[in-house]
């Protein structure tokens, strides 16, 4: 991981063309201006991890779901 040190309305580039800015800093909170192209997907880390959650909690449930739609058919 590279670590950067960036004070209000600095920024990095990062590629050919994706700027992260420093677009103010309150409170111990800072916010960052992200400027991508529209092919790129942003995502914040905890919604990441909600929609890997949920997707592992569906992919459960269809398992289960399956394996007593099969026990039916395999009684008939």
């Amino acid at each position: 991981m590279l670590v950067l040190a960036r004070k209000l309305d600095e920024a990095i580039t990062i590629g050919n063309d994706i700027v992260v800015k420093i677009v103010s800093v309150e409170k111990g909170v800072v916010k960052l201006g992200i400027d991508a192209p529209a092919s790129v997907t942003i995502l914040r880390n905890e919604l990441l991890e909600d929609v890997k959650e949920a997707n592992i909690a569906a992919a459960k449930e269809s398992n289960v779901d399956e394996l007593h739609q099969l026990a039916k058919l395999l009684k008939k």
